[in-house]
């Protein structure tokens, strides 16, 4: 039985929307990199790129 959200994804081309951006992102503490992963639409992804954080 699939899980709700890959049901959802499927549904009228929704998973085709959207892209996973990963960032490294400095820590200003520790100096070591971690990495921020979400999940924008494909027309925010540039915006998304740009910002800080």
């Amino acid at each position: 039985m699939a899980k709700k959200v890959v049901a959802t994804l499927k549904k009228e081309g929704g998973g085709k929307n959207f892209a996973k951006i990963i960032k490294a992102v400095k820590s200003p503490k520790t100096g070591a990199y971690t990495f921020k992963e979400e999940m924008v639409p494909l027309d925010q992804v540039q915006d998304a790129l740009k910002s800080n954080g």
